[in-house]
């Protein structure tokens, strides 16, 4: 009997990446006509792994948000990890809006994938959570290969990567 083979599915966003991301932003936002004179503030906490974003207004807010966005697709940086939050009134009539960056597989998402697995009918194959990652096995190479495709081709609301393949 062939030995169990397996891979880990997590869902992981490169803080230095982000990092870097963010002082783009600010360095062409800095440079754009569009935001002469405006009051523009982008703040990244690592320990908490949220972006915050100021602006005068509601038009200057989602033009920051654009740009952050462009900056974090070509460095890489899974934009299904980030998770918008609400629009909130700052001091005069600026906005704020609070980014939170999705640092592994949240609970909900993990069960669906399971779930997904198992109602796929792939006999071979047994999906099990792992704190904050989904482990996959099976005796059949091929069974987690076609697993990997399968789950590649269905949104679950976050980037899903995967790795530490073991045979």
């Amino acid at each position: 009997m062939a030995a169990a083979a397996s891979f880990d599915i997590t869902s992981t966003v490169d803080l230095q990446e982000v990092d870097n991301a963010v002082n783009q932003a600010q360095k062409e936002i800095g440079q754009r006509f569009d935001f002469k004179g405006a009051h523009i503030e982008i703040d990244f906490d690592k320990a908490k792994s949220t972006i915050t974003l100021l602006a005068d207004d509601d038009y200057k807010l989602s033009a920051v948000w654009e740009v952050l966005q462009g900056k974090m697709f070509k460095r890489g940086v899974p934009i299904k990890n980030m998770k918008l939050g609400d629009k909130e009134m700052a001091a005069g009539s600026a906005v704020r809006r609070v980014v939170s960056l999705q640092q592994g597989i949240p609970t909900e998402a993990a069960k669906a994938i399971v779930k997904f697995l198992k109602d796929e009918g792939l006999k071979k194959v047994q999906a099990t959570i792992q704190a904050e990652q989904v482990r996959v096995t099976s005796n059949s190479k091929d069974e987690l290969q076609e697993a990997m495709k399968r789950l590649r081709g269905h949104d679950f609301g976050i980037e899903l990567m995967f790795g530490n393949y073991r045979s």
